[in-house]
């Protein structure tokens, strides 16, 4: 069945998520190219609706939207009349009448994609909702997962951070457990939820997360803007509890395992400086396949010639 929209993961069954990663793979093949735009979607226009600042997947968005020969508008939140009071609604039906063929939205307002989605005709796609979803950051992690081991099964990522606050890691924990692999949590015991996801190990303590032998280790950044009281002493304690420090780094290249981060990085808090450069990091990777991944959704949302 024909998708209108991309709100979350949680809705996607295993052969649509394996769909979209196999799609993203002659798209990724064209970043080689002296030529790298296809006219896939040529006189289509997406239209990026975002509410809240993004650096990564705003322009991973847009330069996957222009690489399939689409027409984009950015919507200009701050210099709009949002800032007169303006409701989403009212936003919506504004934009509606421009005829616009996709709107990828990001909000600090769980839910709010879906509500865009009944609104309009366009594909709405979710670039995140609050603490709720960010399903392309997860099929971005899996397709990036999958291009250092082709089978899944039976790996085994260690999350670490704010999972309270995380829409990544609830996303990216959802498409790896679909694909095979063992999910754990590290963090604060005050930022990780005890009522977590199914079959998920709940670690609070660094050296113990360790002994469970991950394959990956995926850093998330501490997002200080969405919690409302302390949830730890400071940023120096927790780089020294749960960061990868000079010496855990040390620890992490001896056993050949692998970094990820969904940026933007604190350097200092969630990993020290040489860990940008380290041999097996995935991060920069991490951004070029989100542009793949993101032409791969357009193209699988892609309207049927009237």
């Amino acid at each position: 069945m024909a998708r209108k929209d991309l709100l979350d993961i949680s809705s996607l069954d295993r052969e649509e998520i394996d769909l979209l990663l196999d799609q993203a793979v002659p798209f990724k093949e064209l970043f080689t190219r002296s030529v790298k735009k296809v006219p896939t979607l040529k006189g289509k226009s997406v239209l990026m609706l975002f509410y809240e600042p993004s650096t990564r997947t705003h322009s991973s968005f847009e330069v996957a939207a222009k690489r399939l020969s689409a027409d984009v508008t950015n919507f200009d939140v701050p210099h709009s009349s949002v800032v007169k009071g303006e409701s989403v609604r009212e936003t919506i039906e504004t934009l509606q009448a421009m005829r616009t063929d996709f709107i990828v939205v990001r909000h600090g307002r769980s839910g709010l994609p879906g509500m865009i989605a009944g609104m309009t005709k366009a594909s709405v796609i979710n670039a995140g909702d609050g603490a709720h979803a960010h399903p392309t950051q997860a099929l971005l992690d899996a397709f990036t997962l999958k291009e250092v081991f082709p089978d899944l099964t039976g790996k085994k990522v260690l999350i670490i951070g704010d999972i309270l606050h995380s829409r990544v890691a609830r996303s990216t924990s959802t498409i790896l457990k679909r694909l095979g692999v063992q999910v754990a949590y590290l963090g604060p015991g005050s930022l990780v939820p005890k009522c977590g996801p199914e079959n998920t190990v709940r670690f609070t303590d660094y050296a113990e997360a360790m002994k469970w032998k991950p394959d990956v280790v995926y850093l998330l950044r501490v997002q200080m803007e969405r919690q409302d009281v302390q949830y730890f002493p400071s940023l120096r304690e927790y780089h020294k509890v749960y960061g990868v420090t000079e010496e855990r780094l040390k620890q992490i290249d001896g056993e050949g395992l692998y970094l990820m981060h969904p940026g933007p990085v604190n350097r200092g808090v969630e990993l020290c400086d040489g860990a940008m450069d380290y041999s097996r990091s995935l991060i920069n990777r991490q951004v070029e396949n989100g542009i793949a991944v993101r032409m791969a959704v357009l193209y699988w949302l892609k309207p049927a010639e009237e």
